[in-house]
């Protein structure tokens, strides 16, 4: 028989705030994050807006500790880990005596660190490079170096999925404890905002000008920057400690579309087989849920490829199942997102608000899912079920089904 797995905290760093529960209010409010750059110059870029966490103060969240190891993604990864170890109530001293584990969803994670050690290797020859860059200039630097600020001394594994990463994080968490190979374990995200990785999403021709999601006039999406966090426990041990609940894993899935979007109707298939099958996991229907979040972020294909998918796979409830896309507010925090779209629903489920699309003005022709409104809205009853959907670029599906504590 598989462990119930419960989220018992979560922590945030976004644009728009500092914490999960900021964050819910700034984005039911329909605040947004989007604006001008000021952390590198617009030099060779296009003045598109961007989500840029900004005054970002490591100390005034960490402390005096020392920083010199840590790149920006690693401090957005340790405020976001710290605030979800202190919400669920995971102590120094327990962390001591018991083992959590981290599972890291990251797109680039370092790519600002990984391109500077580069360069100055190329210009100035193997001798100039600094070694504190060299230790930054792998992928799953930030969770090592999480690990090793927190002590967590269970697993420690970085996922690279694009947009989907920390949603798929949370899912191999799930697993993990399911299967009794781990009690409890972080799951999120993090990315950092850089010239680099603005610069190749321009070149790619991803970012807009009007980045709104599902919104006829969206011409791409905004790039933006954040850490989440979220840690699940097994429902036993996190009952026995006294532990808040917060919510249920119910269950996921994952598809994969190899045309990376090229493709419509394959991009839509494997989106409604992600939803049909977390579904199946999960043990519930689609006339039970009462909420989605979905990862649509601006981007032509994308955002209507996700619709489309959930459509098919909710059948008639796509008309009325009330829709967030948090991205609206946020911009696109790529690896990040997924968690924060986990910690959208576990807003709304603490006080039965659903955010608005920030900037909807006209939803194109056809649209299929009928719950999506540019203004927060508050249900009439408790919100119970939650489906999570990401699309990254590439291809990859991913949903998960939440349920309220």
């Amino acid at each position: 028989m598989r462990r119930r797995v419960v989220v018992t905290g979560g922590g945030a760093l976004t644009p728009l705030a500092s914490t999960p529960a900021a964050l819910h209010a700034a984005l039911c409010a329909g605040q947004s994050a989007l604006r001008s750059i000021e952390l590198f110059p617009y030099e060779g870029l296009l003045p598109l807006p961007a989500g840029e966490i900004r005054p970002f103060e490591p100390r005034d969240h960490l402390g005096d500790r020392n920083l010199r190891p840590v790149d920006r993604t690693a401090r957005l990864l340790l405020v976001a880990t710290q605030q979800a170890l202190e919400a669920s109530g995971w102590s120094a001293e327990m962390r001591a005596a018991c083992e959590v584990g981290l599972l890291l969803g990251t797109m680039f994670c370092s790519v600002r660190t990984i391109a500077e050690f580069d360069r100055r290797a190329v210009q100035l020859g193997p001798s100039a490079a600094s070694p504190i860059d060299f230790a930054n200039s792998v992928i799953n630097a930030a969770a090592g170096q999480a690990a090793i600020w927190h002590n967590l001394r269970g697993i420690n594994t970085t996922l690279a999925a694009g947009e989907a990463s920390s949603l798929l994080a949370l899912a191999q968490a799930a697993d993990l404890i399911r299967q009794g190979r781990a009690g409890a374990l972080l799951a999120g995200g993090a990315e950092e905002l850089c010239y680099e990785s603005f610069l190749g999403h321009q070149r790619a021709g991803r970012l807009g000008r009007r980045p709104v999601p599902f919104d006829a006039g969206r011409d791409g999406f905004a790039l933006a920057e954040g850490a989440a966090a979220l840690m699940l426990e097994d429902a036993a041990g996190a009952v026995a400690r006294g532990a808040r609940v917060l919510a249920v894993v119910r269950g996921h899935a994952a598809a994969f579309d190899p045309s990376a979007g090229e493709d419509p109707a394959a991009a839509a298939d494997a989106v409604e087989r992600a939803v049909r099958q977390a579904l199946a996991d999960a043990e519930v229907e689609p006339s039970t849920l009462d909420l989605l979040v979905l990862g649509a972020s601006g981007a032509v294909r994308g955002d209507r490829a996700e619709a489309l998918g959930v459509a098919a796979a909710l059948g008639a409830r796509a008309a009325d199942v009330p829709v967030a896309a948090p991205k609206a507010g946020l911009g696109e925090s790529l690896g990040a997102s997924g968690a924060l779209q986990a910690l959208t629903a576990l807003g709304t489920f603490g006080d039965g608000v659903v955010p608005g699309v920030f900037g909807l003005e006209a939803l194109e022709d056809g649209f299929p899912l009928g719950g999506v409104q540019a203004g927060s809205r508050r249900l009439d009853r408790s919100p119970r079920l939650a489906l999570l959907h990401a699309l990254a670029t590439d291809g990859q599906c991913c949903a998960v089904v939440l349920e309220a504590a």
